[in-house]
C-alpha cells in the first residue's frame, strides 16, 4: 500500500524475495492500527521510505520459516509487534534489552509491516499467542500493551503502590487495566470527563479531571509512580509534586518536551524516565500476564479492504480505544 498525498493507501503488490533461515513469514489474520502508523504516513519522524506499507501489531499464522528457527511450528498463532529484527550481540542484546539493539530494524521503518497478506520477521520477535488470549483483540497488546507493561518491569513497581495513569486512551486505558490487576491502586488523569466511566470500569479507583482549576493540590506526595501516555506537553513541575519521595514519573506517550526544576527531584530523590516497547522476555511474561488476568484491549473492528476509513477514524481521536483490522484481502 502506498503513501498518497492525502495520506491514504492504495493496494499494491510486492515481493517479500528470499526467507532469511532466522526469519518466519507471518499469514496476517488481524492488525491493530497504532498512531505510530500515521506519523509513519506522514513521516513526522523523517525516516519513511516509499512505497510504505504500515502495520505494526500483527497476529497471524506462521506460513513459512527458515532454517534455524525451531521454536516456532508452521501453523502457529503468533503475535508481532514494532521490532522486526535484533542483532543479538551487541551489549545491550547480550543484556536482554534487544528492544534498544542500536542495530535492530522495526516492522515499518524500511520493511513492509502488517497491513498485508504477510509480514515477515526474525523469529525471536514472533511470540505464540496463549490459547485463552482472544487473536482479534490481541494485536495491540505488542505495541501499546507491551509499551505500558514494561515499566512495571523495568520500574520494579510492587501492588501496594499508587500509580497515576495520565491520559485515558489506546495506551492508557490498557495501562489502567494491567496495573489494576497488578494490585495497584490505580488514579485516572484525564482532561476529557466523559471517559470516568470508563475508567473505572477498566479499574481505576479514582478520576481526576485535568481541566479543573488545582485538581492535583490534594494529590501532593501522592503517587509512588506516574505513567505518562498522553501526547501533550503537562505542567510537569506540578506532576512532579505529586510524586512521593523516591517517586518515579515514567512517559510512554510523545510527549514533545519536558521541562522542570530539578530542585524538587534532589529534594526527594524523585526520577523521570522514559521506554519504548519491551524485549522479547518482557513481551513473553507481559502475554503470560495477560492471559491469566483476562485482558484485552477494548477495539474497534474494521475490514482491510476500509483502511482509510479507519486510520481517519483514529486520527478524529474518536477511537475507542483501539482499532483492528481483519484481513479481508
Amino acid at each position: 500500500m502506498i503513501i498518497q498525498s492525502s495520506y491514504e493507501v492504495d493496494p499494491f503488490e510486492f515481493e517479500l524475495g528470499p526467507l532469511k533461515p532466522d526469519e518466519v513469514e507471518i499469514e496476517v489474520n488481524y492488525c491493530g492500527i497504532c498512531f505510530s502508523d500515521i506519523h509513519m504516513l506522514r513521516n513526522d519522524w523523517s525516516v519513511s521510505r516509499y512505497p510504505l506499507v504500515p502495520g505494526h501489531e500483527v497476529i497471524g499464522r506462521v506460513a513459512e520459516k527458515g532454517s534455524i528457527v525451531e521454536h516456532l511450528k508452521v501453523g502457529q498463532q503468533v503475535g508481532l509487534g514494532w521490532r522486526a529484527r535484533s542483532c543479538l550481540s551487541c551489549d545491550q542484546c547480550l543484556a536482554g534489552y534487544h528492544n534498544r539493539c542500536p542495530k535492530g530494524e522495526d516492522v515499518i521503518v524500511g520493511r513492509h509491516g502488517g497491513y498485508a497478506t504477510r509480514v515477515r520477521c526474525q523469529g525471536i520477535w514472533a511470540f505464540p499467542l496463549p490459547e485463552s488470549i482472544n487473536p482479534k483483540t490481541a494485536g495491540p497488546l505488542f505495541c501499546g500493551g507491551i509499551t505500558v507493561f514494561n515499566p512495571l518491569i523495568q520500574n520494579n513497581i510492587r501492588p501496594t503502590d499508587h500509580v497515576a495513569v495520565v491520559g485515558i486512551g489506546g495506551l492508557g486505558h490498557i495501562a489502567i487495566k494491567i496495573l489494576s490487576a497488578w494490585g495497584c491502586e490505580v488514579t485516572a488523569i484525564s482532561s476529557n470527563s466523559k471517559k470516568e466511566n470508563d475508567a473505572r470500569e477498566f479499574g481505576a479507583s479514582h478520576f481526576l479531571y485535568s481541566r479543573e482549576s488545582d485538581s492535583l493540590r490534594e494529590y501532593q506526595n501522592n503517587f509512588d509512580f506516574i505513567l505518562v501516555t498522553a501526547n501533550v506537553e503537562l505542567d510537569w513541575d506540578t506532576y512532579i509534586s505529586t510524586l512521593r519521595p523516591g517517586g518515579r514519573l515514567h512517559i510512554v506517550g510523545a510527549a514533545p518536551r519536558i521541562s522542570v526544576n530539578v530542585s524538587p527531584l534532589n529534594a526527594g530523590e524523585k526520577s523521570i524516565g522514559a521506554s519504548p516497547i519491551g524485549g522479547p522476555a518482557e513481551n513473553l511474561m507481559m502475554l503470560d500476564f495477560c492471559s491469566r488476568h483476562k485482558i484485552e484491549p477494548m477495539i474497534e473492528e474494521y475490514p482491510l479492504s476500509r483502511v482509510n476509513e479507519a486510520l481517519k477514524h483514529l486520527e478524529s481521536g474518536k477511537a475507542r480505544y483501539r482499532i483492528v483490522l481483519q484481513n479481508d484481502l
